[in-house]
């Protein structure tokens, strides 16, 4: 290689390195400048307002010191974009999207995996679906809530079905990544707030809510290591099929959703639990572009500093170089809590947060990380 290129070419990418969003820290450690720091917000377009009022909340949004818009398009029972594979209740992403661009936003499709509630896939194909420690299967008796109609990732259609959704995302002109939500299996054991709600005390974990038991499962795991799962006495001790329910997921976002979406050259990110054990994702393994662990501090009766562990936490257990946002749920702070929090997790580490979402996003919250974002 010529000397004089070689040059030139380090130079460039000791350039690109050096501004990179993801890499560059000023002197007061780790708190990052505006430049490196990325805010994303969740956005649930069943939101009552007006292509008018869209575009200048989407104005006022990124004003705010927003960068990415991430608007729910497939919620588990339809689309809002011109979907082949699910229902459609709207084609809210082909009016939006051109809004939200101009606005300034960066925008990724957020959709959920593994929930299924499509009445034609409960008709037509049962076995899809997860089945827990007493041999239900999801769809008709599901964890919790109705909703929780999960399906399993290791069944081959299954690993199809929500491909193919990912692909028609990365497919859209426009969109710069693909955000997973549900990426996992129902909660073994609720955050301590939910279990009050729904009057369950767990205090380990119960058949009813294990998942997944199904044939698949079962016969693959013996396959791997001579052991039919519900053979064991304590299933839930054995390490071996522990192992293999987070393998499963990692399988399914790492060999399936990741290469789909990158065959279109487009990002790739996810929404996970800090308990990641209690609904089986491993996520520290999962190839990503960015990770938004959701620290919904009051879910789990803490406050701001347990969210700065809880960042620091993710942090170092990802590999060197994924950045992490800090999912904060908004409508929990007041205007001076924002603020803190946001700086905790800045502190931290965070390469930003992402905001949960839209509609519980006050003036004043937006205010607040304007001014925060201006320092």
């Amino acid at each position: 290689m010529n000397r004089r290129y070689f040059v030139k070419q380090l130079r460039r990418g000791l350039t690109a390195l050096l501004l990179s969003p993801f890499l560059w820290y000023n002197c007061r450690g780790n708190m990052r400048s505006r430049k490196a720091i990325k805010n994303w917000i969740w956005y649930n377009p069943a939101d009552g307002l007006s292509v008018d009022e869209r575009r200048k909340r989407f104005e006022r949004i990124k004003r705010s010191g927003i960068d990415v818009l991430i608007p729910q398009l497939y919620n588990s029972s339809a689309a809002q974009y011109e979907s082949r594979t699910v229902p459609v209740t709207s084609n809210w992403l082909e009016m939006n999207l051109p809004l939200a661009r101009d606005a300034g936003l960066q925008v990724h499709g957020w959709m959920w995996c593994m929930p299924c509630n499509i009445e034609t896939i409960v008709v037509e194909h049962p076995q899809w679906f997860a089945v827990n420690g007493n041999g239900q299967p999801a769809h008709e008796k599901p964890a919790y809530v109705p909703y929780y109609k999960f399906l399993c990732p290791n069944h081959e259609g299954v690993q199809e079905f929500v491909r193919n959704i990912a692909v028609e995302l990365a497919q859209i002109d426009g969109l710069q990544g693909v955000h997973f939500d549900y990426i996992r299996f129902p909660d073994v054991i609720l955050a301590t707030t939910l279990q009050r709600r729904y009057q369950i005390q767990q205090d380990r974990e119960y058949p009813a809510y294990d998942y997944c038991y199904c044939e698949t499962c079962r016969s693959l795991f013996k396959k791997q290591s001579g052991i039919d799962p519900l053979g064991l006495k304590d299933p839930t001790a054995n390490q071996a099929w522990l192992q293999f329910r987070y393998d499963s997921i990692t399988h399914l976002v790492n060999q399936i959703l990741i290469p789909a979406v990158r065959q279109h050259d487009k990002l790739v990110s996810a929404a996970v639990f800090p308990n990641w054990r209690h609904v089986r994702q491993q996520w520290a393994k999962w190839q990503l572009d960015a990770v938004f662990p959701m620290l919904y501090h009051t879910f789990y009766d803490q406050d701001i500093r347990w969210i700065k562990d809880m960042t620091r936490t993710g942090l170092q257990s990802l590999p060197s170089g994924i950045p992490l946002y800090s999912g904060l749920m908004a409508g929990a702070f007041n205007s001076k809590e924002f603020m803190e929090v946001i700086k905790a997790c800045l502190s931290a580490g965070a390469s930003g947060v992402s905001l949960f979402e839209a509609r519980a996003i006050t003036d004043e919250h937006l205010t607040t990380l304007a001014a925060l974002m201006r320092k």
